[in-house]
């Protein structure tokens, strides 16, 4: 199964590593890491998180406070989102034009 970040989800991981590594040294790429671990078990088992939407599902990443986003489409994982639990719910639902999905 391939992964696809849409650009303002990998513009959100990018700023969260940095955000961390100027938290603490390393702390950035322990957050990456546990984002990779997070899309293999996606990839393993696609369907067996929480749905956010119709199309949508979220799976939260282990020891820091965010969620990925994402939508399967055909053999692909796509990324919408890695959304931090703080911020405002469904602020990502605009992304999901590229799927057809309604708000």
């Amino acid at each position: 199964m391939n992964v696809k970040f849409l650009e303002p989800a990998l513009l959100e991981m990018d700023d969260a590593v940095k955000y961390y590594n100027e938290e603490l040294a390393g702390l950035g790429g322990k957050f990456y890491r546990k984002i990779l671990a997070s899309i293999n078990i996606i990839k393993l088992f696609p369907d067996s998180w929480n749905r956010c939407s119709l199309n949508t599902r979220k799976a939260t990443i282990t020891t820091f406070p965010y969620s990925l986003i994402y939508a399967l489409d055909c053999e692909t994982v796509v990324i919408i989102a890695v959304a931090h639990h703080h911020r405002k719910p469904e602020y990502w639902i605009d992304r999901m034009i590229y799927k057809g999905e309604s708000k």
